[in-house]
């Protein structure tokens, strides 16, 4: 019995190989954006509109996502994570709107055993987030002003992954991602009166299914 159990789990990890050079892999996955929220204080904090003096904060998110890996080798990748979502942002607790958030993400991925069932990789590389259709403003703290956030981020991330083999064809894939965006939050009728940084540094967790071309 223990041969046979033996023999199954040797059988199970000689998978036919799904990272081997120039395959591309393609995942789909659900992910929950969970952000780590750090703030500074801008030229509005005397007036007590700072960011941390409000205790801004963003709120966490489900969203789709999709990815393509290129192997450039058996074990090195170099993967394209596509997605975005749309965010609450609050301040003491109250409602300032939503902001929608596009941060297209390249890393580059070492896969440790691409002949294997169980495959397990990490990365690092750059996220570039683009913030778009913002629909904040400051009447829930008494401040008749819209706020404006600064469109751009950029920022590392890093990651760590594993892809299971279902069958020849198709595996599933369980990941996880930090990634560094910020954005300077103003607030409009005050003159683009700076109110500080806001430091989303999300946790994002996925799990999908892919295949390979």
């Amino acid at each position: 019995m223990k041969k046979l159990a033996l023999a199954a789990l040797i059988a199970a990890m000689a998978a036919p190989a799904f990272a081997a050079q120039g395959d591309i892999l393609a995942r789909f996955r659900v992910i929950n954006i969970n952000p780590d929220v750090s703030t500074t204080n801008g030229a509005a904090a005397g007036a007590k509109l700072g960011l941390s003096q409000l205790n801004t904060n963003v709120k966490d998110q489900w969203a789709p996502e999709l990815d393509f890996t290129y192997m450039v080798t058996n074990n090195v990748g170099v993967e394209l994570i596509l997605g975005t979502a749309r965010h609450e942002v609050t301040a003491n607790g109250k409602s300032l709107g939503k902001v929608g958030v596009l941060p297209p993400t390249v890393t580059v991925q070492y896969h440790f055993a691409p002949e294997a069932a169980f495959r397990p990789y990490v990365g690092a590389g750059i996220n570039y987030t683009r913030f778009y259709n913002a629909t904040l403003n400051a009447k829930a703290l008494g401040v008749q002003s819209d706020l404006s956030v600064d469109k751009n981020s950029w920022g590392g991330a890093l990651q760590l992954g594993a892809d299971y083999a279902i069958d020849k064809n198709y595996f599933v894939n369980f990941d996880v991602k930090k990634i560094w965006i910020k954005t300077d939050v103003s607030a409009d009728a005050a003159g683009d009166l700076n109110l500080g940084t806001l430091k989303i540094n999300p946790w994002v967790f996925g799990v999908g299914i892919g295949t390979k071309f």
